[in-house]
């Protein structure tokens, strides 16, 4: 049994766990190896990949400042979660906000730290990227169409950092990283549907608030109707291997997406499409093993 103590230390943890958001963290990392094996550098033998140190400390500055990103985004919304996410806040909330801005600071000097160990470069790339995750919590998160854009921006940042690293240019990353875009758009507009209530009550100028939900819905569409086209050209046009199974299940998905959104307009329904682009996203990262198994086994 654990002691009283103990419980408190572990509901802490689970909190502090919850406002950075481990499991994105998780996933996250396993996309940028993932990523890294099969698409950025392919061509080079899969050890000197796995155990590249400077591959390491890019994803683990990665990873610190995502958290922190997180932790910032944590307090500048704890207002608006209170009432888009009651359940969740109530445990966020078992960390004091002075607690969160002080791992906030020291996850921000890791990334930095981590950053400092491949080059002078890399420190400048994750002190700008500290610097914009800030300012788009601050400010930018709160103005319409800018936020959406900056905040999906953001969000592939941390592929974007290997691609650097790597310097692949070849068209399939750029489709693949068009593909992501216009999925993590998606997701963004429609966290705005779904949190709009929240938003109005502390004057978040998202989309959804400003234009309203019929033409949110509009550009849900359109997006929707581009991601789908972006995933036939993958399957159409590049060398994927077995991953065209996952850009055809995506098809049929977004095109269930399209159809639900039509008649949404609840929160209920929101929360649905939202769950069903967070399948794909996460599917996608898994799925980039099926592009070439053999190749990964012969590289070893």
């Amino acid at each position: 049994m654990l002691s009283r103590r103990q419980k408190h230390i572990l509901l802490k943890f689970f909190s502090l766990f919850s406002v950075v958001r481990g499991y994105n963290i998780l996933v996250i990392v396993i996309a940028q190896y993932l990523a890294s094996v099969y698409i950025f550098a392919h061509h080079r033998p899969l050890k000197s990949v796995l155990l590249d140190v400077n591959l390491l400390m890019l994803v683990l500055a990665s990873s610190a400042t995502i958290a922190s990103g997180y932790i910032i985004n944590n307090f500048y919304d704890s207002e608006k979660d209170l009432i888009n996410k009651p359940r969740k806040t109530m445990l966020d909330r078992l960390v004091s906000q002075n607690t969160k801005l002080s791992f906030y600071f020291v996850l921000n000097f890791v990334a930095v730290v981590f950053a400092s160990y491949v080059s002078f470069k890399a420190v400048i790339f994750f002190a700008v990227y500290i610097f914009a995750i800030w300012f788009y919590s601050h400010r930018l998160k709160k103005q319409p169409i800018i936020g959406n854009m900056v905040s999906a921006i953001l969000t592939v940042t941390p592929f974007f950092v290997i691609f650097i690293y790597y310097q692949n240019f070849e068209k399939v990353v750029f489709a693949h990283g068009i593909f992501l875009f216009l999925l993590i758009s998606m997701r963004e507009l429609t966290k705005d549907l779904e949190n709009i209530k929240g938003d109005l009550a502390l004057n978040y100028r998202t989309v959804p608030v400003v234009y309203g939900e019929k033409v949110s819905k509009r550009m849900l569409t359109v997006v929707g109707l581009l991601t789908i086209v972006s995933a036939i050209i993958l399957i159409s046009f590049f060398k994927i291997g077995h991953m065209y199974y996952y850009f055809y299940l995506s098809i049929f998905l977004l095109l269930v997406y399209l159809i639900v959104l039509l008649k949404s307009n609840k929160k209920t329904h929101y929360l649905t499409l939202h769950n069903i682009l967070k399948f794909i996203i996460v599917a996608g990262v898994f799925s980039i093993l099926l592009i070439d198994v053999s190749v990964v086994l012969n590289r070893i």
